[in-house]
């Protein structure tokens, strides 16, 4: 299978001046986004709390979350960022894309939006 990627901004607020943009990898394996520290930092996110996660890898590491606005494809949502290591990919997780109703295209590899977001 392919990787998928999309250009997303982060930042704390909808009036916040300071944004940090980057091409994220969409990743269905991911509850939570996922960017690297020093530059939710710089944007503006503050850290809000800490949680065990599992990467892919399998082992547990605890990292420092922010709550901010995501925004990507025209659609915007808030959500839980991932403190991650300065030098690591940054991430869209599930929980962003699911929220504005898309959903990855497992043949095309493909971001797609559903007709409507499921209430159910």
């Amino acid at each position: 299978m392919g990787l998928t990627h999309v250009t997303v901004s982060i930042r704390p607020a909808a009036d916040a001046e300071r944004t940090y943009e980057a091409l994220f990898l969409v990743d269905t394996g991911a509850t939570d986004s996922m960017a690297p520290g020093a530059k939710l930092a710089e944007a503006g996110v503050a850290k809000r709390g800490r949680m065990a996660y599992e990467p892919a890898n399998g082992t547990t590491v605890e990292y420092d979350f922010g709550l901010a606005e995501i925004e990507f494809m025209g659609e915007v949502t808030a959500g839980r960022v991932i403190f991650g290591p300065d030098d690591c990919e940054p991430l869209l997780g599930m929980t962003a894309l699911e929220s504005v109703g898309i959903t990855v295209d497992p043949t095309t590899q493909t971001l797609k939006r559903l007709p409507a977001i499921p209430l159910k």
